[in-house]
C-alpha cells in the first residue's frame, strides 16, 4: 500500500461519510472503516476515515476509542491526523470534542491545533467565533432542541474552553481573508501567548482553502467536514472523476430514519406529501411490547415492490420530549435504534440493495447490525452526503447505502437521492 496521506477519526458514522465525501470530491481515494480495523486495509487509499460512535458516550470512553483509532492510522503511515466532528459542533458541556482533541494532541506531541466546524456548502459558517446555521445563530437554529446534545451557546471559543484545560483562542475572518501567510503568523502569535487551540472563522469555501494551505505539515487538524476541501492539495492531489466511481445500482429501495432534526423532519413531510408510502415507528408501542419489527415488515411487503418506502421515528421536538419524559432519553433512544436496525437488516434480507439511513445514532446502529466493515465512497447526493458501496453478510454481493446526517439535505432528499445512483 502506498503511504497514507490523511488519517481521519470521525465521531459518528454519518459524519465519517460526510468527511469522506468531501475528500473524494477533492481528488482523494477514500476508504471508510466501521470502527478500528483488526488488520491493514487490502485496498490502496489516499485517506482512510475511521468511523466511531463516540459523540455522545462518556468522554473517557470516547478518548480511549479515538486513541485506538489514532494508533491504527499511524501504523498505516498516516502523515496527518484529522479529528472530525459535526458542523453544528454537537457536544455536551463536558465534551467530547475538547477531551478527544486534548488526548490526540498529547499523543501526537502537538502543542497547537485549530478547530472549525465551518461547512459553507451546508450553510454552516463561523464569524468572530460564532457558529451560524444559515442566517441564524446556532442556538436559534433548532439545535437548541436536540434530544441528546442541545446547543444553547453559539460562541465556539466559550463552548470549547469549557471542555478543555488548554487555553482557546480565535483566528478571525480578518486574518483568514489575508491568506496562508497571515494565518500562519496568527497561529505563531497565539502559540507564543500560550494558546493551544484556536477556533478559526470561515464564511466561504475560499476561507477553507486558505486555512487548508496554512495547515500543511501540522500533525493534527480538528474540524467539521468542510475543511476537507482544503487539504488534498497539500498532498499534490486535485479533483478528478475516478475517486468516487461505484458499481451499478440494483435491487429494492428503502429509507430508515431515526433523526429528529429540523432538516430530516422536513424530508419526512416532503416524502409523505408526495404520496409516497411511509410508516411511523412509535417508541411507546415498542416499549409496550408490540412487535414493531414484524408490523413494519408486513407493511413494507405491501409497498416495496412499487418504489422506495420510508420507515421513520422522526418527530417534532415536543413529541420527542414527551416520549423521553415517559421512557427516559437513553431508553427511548436505545429502543428506537435497535428497532430500526432490525428493520434495516430484514429489509436487506428481502432484497433492498439501495438503502438510506438518516441520523448519526441510527446510522451507527444499522451499519453495525448489518455487519458492514468498510465503505467505498461514491458520488455526492447533497453537500455532505454521498452514496457508498458496502458488503454485508446479508448482502455479500454488495449494496448501496447513504448515511445522512440528520441536519443535512434538501427537503426533497428522500425522493431525489435514488436518481443519483449509477445505473
Amino acid at each position: 500500500m502506498s503511504r497514507l496521506s490523511l488519517g481521519c477519526i470521525a465521531d459518528d458514522f454519518t459524519g465519517a461519510t460526510d468527511l469522506a465525501n468531501n475528500l473524494a470530491r477533492a481528488g482523494m481515494r477514500v476508504l471508510q472503516t466501521i470502527g478500528v480495523p483488526g488488520a491493514a486495509p487490502d485496498t490502496e487509499a489516499d485517506a482512510i476515515v475511521v468511523a466511531l460512535k463516540s459523540r455522545t458516550i462518556a468522554a473517557s470512553v470516547a478518548v480511549a476509542r479515538s486513541l485506538a483509532a489514532l494508533q491504527w492510522l499511524r501504523a498505516q503511515g498516516a502523515q496527518q491526523i484529522y479529528f472530525k466532528y459535526c458542523s453544528t459542533f454537537d457536544s455536551t458541556a463536558q465534551g467530547n470534542i475538547g477531551p478527544v482533541t486534548e488526548a490526540l494532541m498529547q499523543a501526537l506531541g502537538s502543542d497547537f491545533c485549530i478547530a472549525t466546524p465551518a461547512f459553507p456548502d451546508n450553510q454552516r459558517t463561523v464569524f468572530n467565533g460564532y457558529l451560524f446555521v444559515g442566517e441564524r445563530l446556532l442556538n436559534e437554529s433548532g439545535m437548541q432542541n436536540h434530544p441528546l446534545t442541545p446547543m444553547t451557546d453559539p460562541n465556539l471559543v466559550r463552548v470549547l474552553q469549557a471542555q478543555t484545560t488548554h487555553p482557546v483562542g480565535l483566528i478571525d475572518y480578518r486574518v483568514v481573508v489575508q491568506g496562508e501567510a497571515a494565518i500562519r503568523a496568527r497561529m505563531a502569535a497565539l502559540r507564543a501567548d500560550g494558546v493551544r487551540i484556536a477556533v478559526a472563522d470561515a464564511v466561504c469555501n475560499a476561507d477553507l482553502l486558505r486555512l487548508g494551505a496554512a495547515l500543511k505539515g501540522m500533525p493534527l487538524v480538528t474540524a467539521g467536514s468542510g475543511l476537507a476541501i482544503g487539504l488534498p492539495g497539500n498532498f499534490g492531489l486535485a479533483p478528478g472523476n475516478e475517486a468516487d466511481r461505484l458499481p451499478a445500482a440494483q435491487g429494492l429501495q428503502a429509507i430508515v430514519s431515526g433523526s429528529c432534526s429540523v432538516a430530516t423532519n422536513q424530508q419526512v413531510m416532503d416524502f409523505i406529501a408526495a404520496g409516497k408510502p411511509a410508516l411511523a415507528i412509535d417508541p411507546l408501542r415498542i416499549a409496550s411490547g408490540m412487535d414493531m419489527v414484524a408490523e413494519a415488515l408486513a407493511w413494507a411487503d405491501a409497498h416495496i415492490a412499487h418504489g422506495p418506502v420510508l420507515l421513520y421515528s422522526s418527530a417534532e421536538p415536543s413529541a420527542v420530549r414527551a416520549i423521553q419524559g415517559r421512557l427516559g432519553s437513553d431508553q427511548a433512544g436505545a429502543l428506537v435504534e435497535a428497532t430500526l436496525a432490525a428493520i434495516a437488516c430484514a429489509l436487506v434480507q428481502r432484497g433492498v440493495r439501495q438503502l438510506i439511513v438518516a441520523g448519526g445514532e441510527t446510522s451507527g446502529a444499522c451499519v453495525q447490525a448489518l455487519g458492514i466493515a468498510q465503505l467505498r465512497i461514491g458520488a455526492q447526493i447533497d453537500p455532505g452526503v454521498p452514496w457508498c458501496h458496502a458488503r454485508s453478510p446479508l448482502a455479500p454481493e454488495g449494496l448501496h447505502i447513504a448515511l445522512k446526517s440528520g441536519n443535512f439535505g434538501r427537503s426533497d432528499f428522500f425522493r431525489a437521492a435514488f436518481a443519483r445512483l449509477p445505473a
